[in-house]
């Protein structure tokens, strides 16, 4: 009986031992997708099988499904979530909007997908998230300028954008030539957020409203303001792409021809599969994902740590910092990194320099104040999870015997010391002797 159990026991651990987020291994493996129709399991097939061959494990659902469940017992059954669930009202099981968001507290990654149909639920998730759709929920985005040339001059709904966020580390650093085919609604982004990132925005001559019905107002969403694909990044390194077109990602969209309104060239293809897949690869941290390992300061001249620093001591300091690939841990290479010795405010920040093969360093002198330090390493950049590093050190003034026997600063008044004593040897001999 006992045997029993104990096997028992280890069959229901087997999953979190086998796709459990590794700090060495950052790439997320296990991820649960959730659908309004298995249908879209095979109108998007070619986005499904891309994240296959890089080795994700998909799990596929029905949104509605009353036996799915994201966690139990605090442990994560999943490293990600896609959500191709537009019009759900309503998770099965144990998922729900707060269930959501704990799971992209705890880490993990989100891929949100909605089109003019989203319910109330997917819109909560994505404000949550820091984007607005827009309030109208007939309201798709409309460009009398920008939209795809069809054989049908239609209600210019199919819209041609090639405003790509800048940023190689989250779009690739290829650059996609063809035009993004984007058929759906827009977004805003909340002012007060500043982690939410415009990835595919829309042209100054948008806006979004009904496109049968005659406007009779301007539109609320309007112009550049308008974001079609949005990224954020969390404070805990979670990733999250919220996309206002679910057929963005169909493998309608990624075979399609397109050719940009007032443009002659006409693409065999469009940029939806690259855009997809290279902006997957982002959210998944395939890319522009750092650790920082073997950070270590020590005196100029020696190799072990101290417990105490002295003023005015040189020091160095040195940190390894590594980017990973998809496969393998790579070295960073950059020209930003800064260390600041800090205490209350910093009193030094250096820049630190790079052997390119991931090593960080730098020297500096302790400053002329005692009292207890930190080194910190705050870097922040576009695209690249944050790194936070800090070590608290104690700084001591000099002991009473460490000081010089003669300061050169001081020559001025040990010469008035001496000149004092001199003129009133010279005083009393003059006033004893002379008569």
């Amino acid at each position: 009986m006992s045997k029993s159990l104990v096997v028992l026991m280890l069959i229901s651990v087997l999953p979190f031992l086998c796709y459990a987020f590794s700090p060495e291994n950052p790439t997320d493996r296990k991820v649960l997708v959730l659908l309004d129709d298995f249908a879209i399991k095979s109108t998007h097939s070619l986005f499904f099988k891309s994240l296959q061959s890089r080795g994700f494990d998909l799990d596929f659902k029905l949104a509605d499904d009353p036996k799915i469940s994201l966690q139990r017992h605090g442990r994560y059954f999943y490293d990600a979530l896609i959500l191709f669930a537009p019009t759900i009202d309503r998770f099965g099981g144990s998922v729900d909007l707060a269930g959501i968001l704990d799971f992209v507290d705890s880490g993990h990654d989100l891929i949100l997908a909605a089109d003019s149909n989203a319910s109330d639920l997917i819109r909560e998730i994505a404000t949550e998230c820091g984007v607005d759709f827009d309030e109208d929920s007939a309201a798709v985005v409309i460009d009398h300028t920008s939209y795809a040339v069809s054989e049908t001059e239609g209600d210019h709904t199919l819209i041609a954008s090639d405003d790509l966020i800048k940023s190689d580390v989250i779009v690739g650093s290829k650059k996609i030539e063809a035009p993004v085919l984007f058929q759906g609604i827009g977004h805003t982004l909340n002012p007060v957020n500043n982690l939410v990132l415009k990835a595919l925005s829309a042209s100054p001559s948008a806006y979004s409203a009904k496109p049968k019905s005659k406007l009779s107002s301007p539109p609320q969403l309007k112009g550049s303001a308008i974001s079609l694909v949005s990224v954020i990044q969390a404070r805990n390194n979670a990733r999250i792409l919220i996309s206002g077109s679910l057929s963005l990602f169909s493998n309608r969209f990624f075979k399609s021809g397109v050719q940009k309104a007032g443009h002659p060239t006409k693409y065999d293809k469009s940029g939806n599969e690259k855009f997809s897949i290279e902006l997957s690869k982002w959210v998944f941290h395939e890319r522009g994902h750092l650790k920082a390992v073997n950070v270590r300061h020590h005196k100029v001249g020696e190799t072990d740590e101290p417990a105490i620093y002295r003023i005015n001591d040189d020091l160095e300091y040195s940190v390894e910092i590594f980017e990973w690939s998809g496969k393998a841990w790579e070295p960073y290479v950059s020209d930003d990194v800064q260390v600041q010795f800090y205490m209350m405010s910093p009193y030094v920040l250096k820049t630190l320099s790079s052997d390119n093969k991931g090593l960080y360093y730098t020297t500096f002198k302790v400053p002329d104040v005692y009292g207890v330090f930190q080194f910190k390493v705050e870097y922040q950049k576009l695209g690249y999870t944050a790194l936070s590093l800090s070590k608290q050190i104690p700084v001591r003034p000099f002991r009473h015997n460490e000081y010089e026997r003669f300061i050169p600063t001081a020559y001025p008044y040990y010469g008035a010391a001496f000149s004092m004593m001199a003129g009133f040897i010279m005083f009393t001999a003059v006033h004893l002797y002379n008569k």
